[in-house]
């Protein structure tokens, strides 16, 4: 049963938080999404622990198309970060700012970025072009995200302050033309510099609120030095070039990994 702890736990954060927001907000909605959302990373997970090869993948689309395609799309939620700001401003405790507060901002203290590995749907499509091992070095260019998440919050500073009127369609149609802007410059990038997740390194406003959070998460991966034989294969394996060997808070891009498990996979002695 011990392998079974993890998506028991995940299901029963998730559960919590869908209650608790249910009950306070009198809401149905929350109770429905947060447990959905639950159940999805859970059946994930214990497909991992199943051995199935696609476990992840699986949860990618069943989180990912919902916010994209039923939030978004249907319930004309704008769950990028640019709908952050606007709710944020607006002082609505609406969807997406919840879904900033319990998946980007608070999350990542307990899962760190398990979202970018789970749940992403922008990843979720990048996940499925070839370079899924990155074939070249890290570039140093990952200042690009600081200039990404400022455009966001000067675009929507700007609509409040011009006071511009139907600022929800506007908001719908960012939504729209966002995601386009995103999937055309990470299919560009991972083609170019050979790395799926290039867009996640050096674009991804997201990451801002991310990093700094991932860096005290409790879930993560850890290496017994005492099994490790320094063969390098979970480093090769890793599509976001993390050092999970350095058991430190200060491992090489420690705040980067996505819970993937493409190193814990690849250990042929099972030491991580």
């Amino acid at each position: 049963m011990k392998k079974y702890l993890l998506p028991i736990t995940m299901l029963t954060i998730f559960e919590t938080i869908a209650i608790v927001l249910w009950l306070t907000l009198d809401n149905l909605f929350y109770l429905f999404n947060f447990s959905y959302i639950g159940l999805s990373i859970a059946l994930g997970i214990f497909l991992y622990t199943r051995e199935y090869k696609h476990a992840r993948r699986v949860t990618q689309l069943l989180v990912g198309l919902y916010m994209l395609v039923y939030l978004g799309l249907i319930c004309n939620e704008n769950m990028q970060i640019e709908g952050f700001w606007y709710y944020l401003f607006t002082g609505v405790f609406e969807a997406a700012t919840i879904h900033y507060a319990v998946a980007k901002i608070g999350g990542p203290l307990l899962f760190g970025r398990g979202w970018c590995g789970y749940a992403c749907w922008t990843a979720m499509v990048l996940d499925f072009l070839p370079y899924k091992i990155p074939l070249q070095p890290r570039k140093k260019i990952g200042w690009i995200r600081y200039v990404t998440f400022t455009i966001s919050l000067v675009f929507v500073s700007c609509l409040f302050l011009a006071h511009v009127g139907n600022i929800e369609k506007i908001m719908f149609w960012a939504f729209i033309i966002g995601n386009l802007l995103y999937y055309a410059a990470g299919i560009g990038l991972a083609f170019a510099f050979k790395d799926n997740r290039a867009f996640c390194k050096y674009i991804c406003p997201i990451t801002v609120f991310l990093k700094p959070m991932s860096r005290f998460s409790l879930l993560r991966i850890k290496c017994d030095e005492n099994k490790c034989i320094s063969c390098g294969k979970c480093k090769r394996v890793c599509p976001m070039n993390v050092d999970i060997t350095d058991n430190s808070r200060k491992r090489e891009n420690g705040t980067e990994c996505i819970l993937c498990f493409e190193c814990v996979k690849s250990c042929p002695k099972g030491a991580l």
